[in-house]
């Protein structure tokens, strides 16, 4: 069984490689689903980042469309470094959500997987249902999407790096989930 998924999944990144030199007009997208489960570093806010995503490349065009939608609190360290705050208090706790969406990004392979690179303006992020609070008008947030794997599971990680305006927010470093499902 784990040969088979390895072999089709082999298949499938070698089609997606190929882009539309592999694959007639027409065909499905490539769907990929998962979770992120991570911690930004101290300096920006030691905040918990949870949520799911999903991403649709399409094989013919090498381009993908990508969401996510995302809870952030203060993390249990942010009170560790922050001597006096409530640990008990909602308000400081700050839970809030963001949306996330990429649109027509191009889809560029790297070693282990690929990379989609949403530049500003095709990067939409909000904050509570809103234009989140450190975007810019135009927008300059910036996502980049890792997906990569192993030789046992070709797409076990995907990694989120904002740039631009939502720096401020997420802080540079990437933040790290896991691939659920791909088909």
């Amino acid at each position: 069984m784990v040969r088979q998924l390895r072999s089709l999944a082999l298949v499938g990144v070698l089609v997606f490689a190929a882009g539309s030199g592999g694959m007639a007009e027409g065909s499905k997208p490539f769907h990929l689903a998962g979770l992120i489960n991570d911690y930004t570093i101290p300096t920006f806010g030691s905040w918990e980042v949870r949520g799911v995503w999903s991403l649709d490349a399409r094989r013919e065009s090498n381009r993908a469309d990508f969401t996510a939608e995302l809870t952030m609190e203060r993390s249990d360290l942010y009170f560790v470094n922050t001597p006096g705050a409530d640990a008990g208090s909602l308000a400081t706790r700050n839970a809030h959500t963001h949306h996330v969406a990429v649109r027509d990004a191009e889809v560029t392979p790297i070693t282990g997987g690929f990379r989609v690179n949403g530049v500003a303006g095709t990067t939409i992020i909000t904050g509570n249902g809103s234009t989140a609070p450190f975007e810019t008008n135009p927008p300059t947030s910036t996502l980049q999407i890792d997906v990569t794997g192993g030789n046992l599971v070709t797409f076990s990680n995907v990694t989120l790096t904002f740039g631009g305006a939502a720096v401020k927010h997420f802080g540079s470093d990437p933040v790290a989930g896991v691939v659920r499902s791909w088909k």
